[in-house]
């Protein structure tokens, strides 16, 4: 007899992410940390939360990362089994491997009306940023998988890390996997310069392109002293600005299937709001705009993400991917915690097609 897990019923893309899983702390009702007694334990990561969103959606996803062989390690790896994701190829690593052996954590200061929220690392030194992957047989590793998703947050922890990337990425080139790829620029771990240089070498083997930045598109690739095409770009573009941006990058890069990124309105620490653009086939599409009271905004971006990649697994039609991609971070800025765990797809179209009626 065949067996299966019934809860994840979308078996024909097999997805796998590579990235860090951290522990999260945070003060509860929105306390600052300097006023905190307690702090409400979680995990999260920006890979995580999309293997976690897509789990909870049905796709077969797995993860892969380094944690120490110690209580915190096996609690996220818990975590994340708890929730439908493949765990088997994760690394539990020993004190010679990773002599500082901790499991990255950060705090989380919850904003509320017109305060930010902030986040205060502290992985330094993590299992993952000091793990040698040498010896990882990326090949084996990948076999067998439809789709990667990478960010550029795991390159900035270490060297050891942007080559695990580099070769990642070119290994599932090779092998026929779907690539996406999130700049997602942390200016806690490194520099803007060094990320730019780092995630431009990525862009030839990417196929789904989340996010602008950070990369460099030079006006003049002999003469960099002209600048950069999205210098004076706003962050809130016209249709115009962006569709401009995503045709250089489609001319320039001619693998790109997909090229989408959000933009925000914070219209204050509790209240946002938020649309999307999304270029295909040679034509940019402009999303409705989503407005929306605030619980938890970290994993908005990976909300994002993991809609676009569920929607375009699923074949919708341009508009409503990018529609999908949006209603799905609106939806996780209502739900505590890194990853937006929403098993219903249904209740994202519903947002998509701002439908609010009570479901019974």
């Amino acid at each position: 007899m065949e067996h299966r897990n019934p809860i994840q019923s979308d078996t024909h893309t097999k997805f796998i992410t590579i990235g860090e899983i951290m522990l999260r702390l945070t003060p509860p009702n929105y306390e600052k940390i300097r006023m905190a007694s307690t702090f409400e334990a979680s995990y999260g990561g920006s890979e995580a939360n999309i293997a976690l969103a897509l789990a909870n959606l049905g796709v077969d996803s797995t993860f892969f990362s380094v944690v120490p062989n110690n209580s915190l390690g096996k609690s996220a790896i818990r975590m994340l089994r708890s929730n439908d994701v493949h765990c088997t190829p994760m690394i539990l690593s020993t004190p010679e491997e990773t002599p500082t052996h901790r499991l990255g954590t950060y705090y989380l200061e919850t904003g509320y009306g017109i305060r930010p929220s902030k986040v205060t690392y502290d992985r330094a030194h993590s299992a993952m940023a000091e793990y040698d992957f040498g010896g990882v047989d990326l090949g084996a590793l990948l076999e067998g998988f439809d789709w990667l998703h990478l960010s550029g947050i795991t390159p900035a922890l270490s060297e050891h890390c942007r080559t695990l990337i580099l070769n990642s990425l070119q290994t599932a080139k090779e092998l026929g996997l779907t690539v996406s790829f999130d700049g997602n620029f942390r200016s806690l771990l490194w520099s803007w310069e060094e990320a730019r240089d780092f995630c431009t070498k990525c862009l030839p083997y990417v196929d789904v392109l989340l996010g602008i930045e950070p990369y460099h598109l030079w006006k003049d690739e002999s003469d960099h002293s002209k600048g950069d095409c999205k210098d004076g770009v706003p962050l809130q573009p016209s249709y115009e600005q962006q569709d401009e941006i995503f045709r250089i990058f489609a001319e320039r890069y001619p693998n790109l299937k997909y090229i989408a990124r959000h933009v925000r309105y914070a219209h204050s620490g509790s209240e946002n709001s938020l649309k999307a653009f999304m270029w295909h086939e040679g034509h940019t599409f402009e999303s409705r705009l989503f407005t929306f009271n605030i619980l938890d905004r970290v994993g908005g971006g990976d909300a994002f993400a993991s809609g676009l990649i569920y929607a375009i697994m699923h074949d919708y039609k341009p508009m409503d991917m990018i529609n999908f991609a949006v209603a799905s971070s609106a939806i996780k800025h209502t739900i505590r915690g890194d990853a937006n765990i929403t098993d219903d797809a249904q209740a994202i179209r519903n947002l998509m097609n701002m439908n609010f009626d009570i479901k019974r």
